[in-house]
């Protein structure tokens, strides 16, 4: 019998109406300024869409352009509910939405499950809203794409970057990586912590981000090691946080969107 990892938080962190999903990211995708670089990587927000999803809109949008090409989405996010060490993999085939089901690239989890560090851990997957939060924005901007979904435990830049570099691939690959910023401080202090961030991640200074100013510092610094190493850059897209979008000022949660160009 076919596995298939189940929506966790439609209902909550996004619509579990297709029609009312559909509606919402087109307003999302619509308001968003659609040029500039497209990206071979992503680093998005993963909150209830109402706070974080027109800032992730602003990288998603990008990808219409490109949607022709990409035929793989290497997502990485961070464990929010069961902790361990190294890279939690699901043996599920299929990852399902209200929007419909993602196909797993088998052959790619084969490849990751070769590095000591990766690992069939179901459990992280079962409940994690760092990934799925994900799904619906690449149904909405991609065509056919498979999926390889990875949540990231423990584990240094070097386990992570190890990953990303067997599966970096050509322009049909394209690397996401999941985190919020800063939480639950005042719109002022927030602002100022987050545009500390976004510097890190602009000069891939990954030693200068705590978890304190990313929860997925781990992916985040994976993929920043991995374009140190080889020679890339980041841009920042948007930086907002909750205060801007959906909710009150006095404790608030950052968002950022930045993209590594592709060529």
């Amino acid at each position: 019998m076919e596995a298939i990892r189940q929506p966790a938080v439609a209902g909550s962190f996004y619509p579990d109406d297709p029609d009312e999903l559909h509606a919402m990211l087109d307003r999302y995708l619509g308001e968003a300024v659609n040029h500039g670089p497209f990206p071979k990587a992503l680093i998005v927000p993963h909150a209830g869409y109402v706070y974080s999803g027109p800032v992730a809109a602003t990288g998603y949008a990008r990808l219409k352009r490109v949607a022709d090409r990409i035929q793989r989405v290497v997502l990485m996010g961070p464990s929010h509910r069961v902790p361990f060490r190294g890279l939690a993999l699901s043996s599920a085939s299929r990852f399902r939405t209200p929007l419909g089901d993602i196909p797993v690239d088998t052959r790619a989890r084969e490849v990751l499950l070769d590095l000591p560090q990766a690992h069939i851990n179901d459990a992280a997957h079962f409940q994690e809203h760092s990934l799925e939060v994900h799904l619906p924005f690449l149904q909405a901007t991609l065509n056919e794409f498979t999926l390889v979904p990875v949540v990231v435990g423990d584990t240094s830049p070097e386990a992570v970057c190890e990953a990303i570099e067997l599966l970096w691939g050509g322009p049909e690959t394209l690397v996401v990586i999941s985190s919020d910023l800063s939480h639950y401080h005042d719109y002022d202090t927030a602002s100022e912590l987050d545009r500390t961030t976004s510097r890190a991640i602009e000069s891939l200074a990954f030693e200068r981000i705590s978890h304190e100013d990313a929860c997925g510092r781990n992916p985040v610094s994976g993929l920043l090691l991995y374009a140190r190493r080889h020679g890339l850059h980041t841009e920042t897209i948007d930086l907002r946080n909750s205060g801007d979008t959906a909710g009150p000022r006095d404790r608030v949660v950052g968002y950022g969107t930045y993209i590594i160009p592709g060529e």
